[in-house]
């Protein structure tokens, strides 16, 4: 499973707890970007003291006097963020919704133009064969290397499930996210709006983008390799875009179940990973379909119920959330674990299965549109 809270770990980037990603002598330290600026220059005027909790300084980007405990956050400091989860939810399935309308749609009208165009091309079938053998003769063997090679890449594409296809275009994002960390002009940003933290000043856009963030190429490989082995299943069970909203919406629910454990516990700190929306992936499989048998890669002779799965890494991540493990972010995967079950469960009826409304009010409203800019015309029906 993907280490969401090991950011530490993998990048010995101790930024939030007292290192820095940068070097020494760089002047803006990413504690100052979590909302301790002047506290900072204090720390710097008195002479760069080594930052210890016991001896003053910062811990877990949380200022310290010499023997006293980390004083506890704000609890308004998660207004905001909670704010923005809801918001952020109901727009993700909104917009899936939509999405799905235009989807079925568009299908529908190249299914027709499709028929249109085989009844032309048995016409023009004879003279489209000698026409393409004359063009291939007068490539270049540069050229029609290239040419096979899109070929083999378009077979391969062909052969792919559509959840993979999805997934494909997550697996992209996290690549390019994993390259701007290698940037060192990049680090400040990356810090500020890819990882996420409750200290921070900027607390509610990184709870989506640090679901797409990784700082270790391992750590992403993990991630992604789960959610490459489970995207068939969950999306041939909601449909591609019923999953990017449940995807989307779990990374941003189980940051906010981490916000509200660090705060709470006052282990502040910095996480990123997809591990929590996956851990959703994972329990809205494993709910859906708990007789499937799963495996692990290393140990193939191994295999277990999907539903026993479930119960185990559930109460993994209980036990090191009550023992204070903190190799893990176990806040944000309990969060993404039970807010997948729950979906299945519940939330599929309560949300997706009442979208009837939003549809139809989209659907007017195109035609409405469509009957202004075409009086007496009227919108295609789906």
């Amino acid at each position: 499973m993907a280490w969401r809270s090991s950011f530490n770990k993998w990048t010995k980037l101790d930024s939030i707890n007292g290192s820095s990603l940068f070097s020494k002598n760089t002047r803006c330290h990413p504690q100052q970007r979590c909302g301790f600026r002047k506290a900072q220059r204090q720390s710097e005027t008195k002479g760069n003291a080594p930052e210890k909790a016991g001896a003053g300084g910062y811990k877990d980007g949380v200022r310290t006097q010499p023997g006293a405990p980390v004083p506890l956050r704000k609890p308004d400091r998660l207004f905001r963020p909670l704010v923005f989860t809801v918001g952020f939810t109901g727009c993700s399935f909104g917009a899936a919704a939509i999405l799905q309308y235009e989807s079925i749609k568009s299908r529908v009208q190249i299914a027709m133009e499709e028929e249109n165009k085989e009844q032309q091309d048995k016409l023009l079938e004879a003279h489209d064969t000698t026409y393409w053998h004359n063009w291939w003769n007068q490539l270049s063997d540069f050229q029609k290397q290239v040419i096979l090679g899109m070929s083999g890449i378009d077979e391969w594409w062909s052969g792919l499930s559509e959840g993979q296809k999805t997934v494909t275009g997550i697996i992209a994002i996290n690549t390019v996210v994993l390259c701007f960390w290698r940037i060192p002009s990049m680090q400040r940003t990356m810090v500020k709006y890819f990882t996420s933290n409750p200290a921070s000043r900027t607390r509610c856009f990184p709870m989506v983008l640090s679901s797409f963030s990784h700082y270790s190429i391992i750590h992403m490989m993990a991630n992604m390799y789960v959610l490459w082995t489970f995207s068939s299943s969950i999306v041939s069970l909601l449909g591609k875009e019923q999953f990017l909203a449940l995807y989307l919406s779990a990374g941003v629910i189980s940051t906010f179940t981490s916000y509200v454990f660090k705060t709470s516990s006052r282990r502040l700190g910095s996480s990123l990973g997809a591990s929590g929306a996956i851990m959703t992936i994972l329990a809205a499989v494993c709910t859906k379909i708990p007789e499937a048998k799963l495996g692990i890669i290393l140990l193939p002779v191994v295999s277990f119920s999907a539903g026993n799965a479930l119960k185990a890494v559930v109460a993994m991540d209980t036990a090191g959330l009550l023992l204070g493990w903190r190799f893990f972010d176990h806040a944000a995967h309990l969060g993404g674990a039970l807010f997948g079950a729950w979906y299945i469960l519940y939330g599929n009826d309560m949300i997706w299965r009442k979208r009837e409304p939003l549809v139809k009010f989209w659907h007017e409203l195109r035609n409405g549109s469509s009957g202004r800019a075409r009086p007496g015309g009227g919108g295609g029906q789906v």
